[in-house]
């Protein structure tokens, strides 16, 4: 049997195969393969294949081929990524809010002039790439200089993002000149203050990834097979996510994992919040939440929820929460173990929810009280949408959502109650995020479809 596209998403854990048809016609999602991902084994492709011949199980085929084979990838470590900048919430912040939205891992963050220690901890996380910024358009030149220097010291080999003042540029690039590392200059990513410039840092990054990819353990020979443009996993998310945005107006995404948690927002701040927002934020911001998984971060979900309150909950004994934890399985099966998944994930999302959201806050000055908003204001989210193995495939997965969008918190910038849920009913948001690249319109047919959304 052909494919006309295949998308496969690499997770640490798990390789699915994504089908589609008709790519230039009428688009059609097909059917889903999986398998255990097969990277710690020295070979990725092996995964890849079991998952195509178990997509050719559910299709009923003796063997599947296809023309285009994409695919995205948050295995071998994911992509590590290290950030340099000058002031935290300035050119700092923008450099790490171009990696998230990239679909990074931030490892490790510093603003100022590294020390031995900062250079010690960088060579430690041996990072895919890393971010040296600093100083708007003619401001400030001596930090990004200083720091480029010393990271240029450590002789390693790993790609260099240089994204911060415009006239340090023909410096750095002198710099780097003789050294192991390969240069990428972008667009300052804080040419001014108050103004971000994120988008084109982000497209370097993940072109230096998808370059680079094949250089992971493990990953040595996955150009063999896939023959089109390989994203991080979580970037493939906020690429559909904004995507999405420009057809349906403000949202969010969230993704509940075995590991982690994330959210992805495309949204802009109300009038009125824009005229007390201390810092800008971007349009598109993802948060990652390293300790809110509901399977390999379990233990510490539980203790962030507290026992006793899930053991109430659930109206079961400590006996019975012990066995939970430690016979867990990725796929709950018993009714128990779905209500106890259940409440996990609800409460990973208000945690993660509540960590990405911005606030208002009263501040005391010689003029008397002023009111200000920091980070991300979701006030006016139109719509919630959930993805991930939790949230699309738990039975009651909309109720888990309708409660996330009816959370109050004082001070909080949260989604009102008025926004609409929505399910990504069959989990492709990832691998319609990296076909949006070549394909943008059959990527969103092909979401709205999965979204349950009528064409307009």
């Amino acid at each position: 049997m052909k494919i006309d596209l295949l998308v496969a998403e690499i997770g640490s854990t798990t390789t699915v195969v994504n089908a589609f048809n008709m790519i230039n016609t009428n688009p059609e999602f097909i059917g889903q393969g999986q398998s255990n991902t097969t990277v710690i084994d020295g070979d990725v492709n092996i995964g890849l294949e079991n998952a195509i011949k178990n997509l050719g199980e559910y299709l009923n085929a003796e063997s599947i081929t296809y023309n285009e084979l994409l695919a995205t990838s948050s295995a071998a470590g994911g992509l590590r990524v290290t950030v340099h900048g000058l002031v935290y919430d300035m050119t700092v912040k923008a450099a790490k809010e171009a990696a998230l939205g990239a679909g990074a891992n931030i490892k490790m963050v510093t603003a100022g002039k590294l020390r031995k220690s900062d250079l010690k901890k960088i060579q430690e996380i041996n990072p895919n790439i890393i971010i040296i910024a600093g100083g708007v358009d003619y401001g400030e030149r001596d930090t990004a200089i200083y720091n480029s220097h010393l990271i240029k010291s450590l002789n390693l080999n790993i790609p260099i993002i240089y994204a911060g003042n415009i006239e340090n540029i023909d410096e750095i690039k002198e710099i780097f000149q003789s050294s192991n590392s390969e240069l990428h200059i972008a667009e300052n990513v804080y040419p001014k203050i108050d103004e971000l410039n994120i988008e084109p840092t982000r497209g370097i990054i993940q072109d230096v990834f998808e370059a680079h990819i094949v250089h992971a353990p493990g990953m040595e020979n996955i150009r063999t097979m896939v023959n089109g443009t390989i994203m991080p996993t979580p970037g493939a998310v906020m690429k559909a996510t904004e995507l999405l945005y420009n057809h349906i107006g403000n949202l969010i995404t969230i993704d509940v994992g075995g590991a982690t948690t994330d959210i992805h927002s495309v949204c802009e701040e109300s009038p009125d919040i824009g005229k007390i927002l201390a810092n800008p934020e971007p349009l598109a911001k993802r948060t990652v939440e390293g300790d809110l998984g509901v399977f390999i971060n379990i233990k510490n979900l539980i203790q962030l929820i507290g026992e006793e309150k899930i053991k109430n909950s659930l109206s079961i004994s400590e006996e019975e929460l012990l066995n939970l934890i430690n016979n867990k399985d990725p796929i709950p099966k018993t009714d128990l173990e779905i209500d106890f998944i259940h409440l996990l994930t609800f409460h990973a999302g208000e945690i993660a929810l509540k960590r990405h959201v911005g606030k208002i806050k009263e501040l005391y000055g010689p003029s008397g009280k002023i009111t200000i908003a920091e980070g991300k204001d979701l006030s006016g989210i139109k719509f919630i949408i959930g993805t991930g193995g939790a949230l699309t495939r738990l039975p009651n997965k909309e109720d888990i959502l309708n409660r996330l969008k009816d959370i109050r918190q004082k001070n909080l910038l949260l989604p009102n109650n008025e926004a609409l849920v929505l399910v990504d009913k069959n989990y492709i948001m990832a691998s319609l995020g990296v076909m949006s690249k070549k394909y943008p319109n059959i990527a969103l047919d092909l979401l709205l479809q999965s979204l349950d959304i009528s064409y307009a």
